[in-house]
């Protein structure tokens, strides 16, 4: 009888264990009476009536690492569906692309159960379903791109994998959230075919920027030269103007001077006379220039006569002026002592005056 009562307490918690149910969060259960479903049991705690409800179990696969670091996939089949995102990853696949090169690409696929009911009973396998149709629709892509757009198209390989795969697992309750190409192999002979386009590229590349900085280069100098010259042309231009300022206000400052000089003569002299002193001051300055080369002979042409009447009459109102000086009264003139013989003017009674050099040592008539 003992033993019969221990048989029985074990069989009655078997049955109580297999009755009560607690699931956890993001969990459910799809349970089933007499084969056919029944009702989705979510987190908390559930109880199962014995023999007439069970839970449904489906296909699941996930990554696991050994001891030794290496990567293997593992199959089984649970009862808890995860509602969480969960990463599909499977084996880098080949691919031909349009132009009939064969490159290994890894996907790895994002989704998330929606409906437990239609992830459990509308596809047998639910990961295998996705990989296949991850492969398919991958191939199919790639298929109608050629290499360099696939190298360069990620994202759009990626937003158009997602669009496919989504619009066929709707009917098996599933979100695809994201599909994202890890990798992408070509052949060995065409990656060192790229790796020495990419080579030239950079070359040619290297090569228009020196010059283009060249050509930047000489156009600054140009430019610098340029402008060198032009406010060299300016500077030269300035001075020039200030130059010809200066002696214009030179010239004007010494005819300011030479006009003050005449008036004080004019004042000094008789009505009228003045300029006839001035005529005979240049004529007399200008006499030992005519007279000053070597082996020369100036000739006084007839018309000087009328000159050495000025000069004649310019010496007859010097000594006018020195008679009223020496009147009773007044001082005589500066540098010249009363009773002083005159200036020596030339004598306007003659009519032309010689000089030279030569073998008969000058004559004068």
């Amino acid at each position: 009888m003992l033993i019969a009562g221990i048989i029985l307490a074990v069989l009655a918690l078997a049955i109580a264990a297999s009755a009560i149910r607690i699931i956890g969060q993001a969990e459910v259960i799809v349970v089933e009476r007499l084969g056919r479903f029944d009702r989705i049991a979510r987190s908390g705690l559930n109880i199962l009536i014995p023999f007439i409800e069970r839970p449904r179990t489906i296909d699941v696969r996930y990554f696991e690492t050994d001891a030794n670091g290496a990567k293997r996939i593992v199959e089984s089949s649970t009862a808890r569906i995860d509602l969480r995102e969960q990463v599909l990853n499977f084996p880098s696949q080949p691919v031909i692309t349009k132009d009939n090169v064969t490159i290994d690409i890894d996907a790895v696929l994002y989704y998330r159960v929606a409906d437990p009911q239609k992830a459990t009973y509308s596809v047998a396998n639910l990961p295998f379903a996705l990989e296949t149709l991850t492969r398919t629709t991958l191939r199919n892509i790639v298929g109608e791109m050629e290499l360099d757009a696939t190298l360069s198209s990620r994202d759009v390989i990626n937003q158009r994998m997602r669009e496919v795969i989504e619009e066929a697992s709707i009917g098996w309750g599933v979100d695809v959230t994201r599909v994202e190409l890890q990798s992408i192999e070509p052949p060995r002979d065409i990656q060192q075919s790229m790796e020495l386009q990419m080579r030239a590229e950079r070359e040619r590349r290297a090569a228009v920027t020196n010059a283009e900085a060249s050509k930047r280069a000489a156009v600054l100098e140009a430019e610098g030269r340029r402008e060198a010259q032009v406010r060299t042309a300016e500077g030269e231009r300035e001075a020039a103007i200030l130059r010809a300022q200066g002696a214009a206000e030179a010239r004007l400052a010494m005819a300011d001077a030479e006009a003050a000089a005449i008036a004080r003569i004019a004042a000094a002299l008789p009505e009228g006379q003045a300029s006839t002193y001035l005529l005979g001051l240049k004529y007399l300055e200008a006499l030992p220039h005519l007279a000053a080369g070597k082996g020369s002979t100036i000739f006084l042409p007839a018309e000087a006569s009328g000159v050495m009447g000025a000069l004649g009459g310019l010496r007859e109102l010097l000594r006018a002026r020195e008679g009223s000086d020496t009147s009773p009264g007044s001082a005589p003139l500066p540098g010249r002592a009363s009773g002083a013989p005159s200036l020596g003017y030339p004598d306007p009674t003659r009519g032309m005056l010689g000089t030279g050099r030569g073998g008969d040592g000058g004559r004068e008539g």
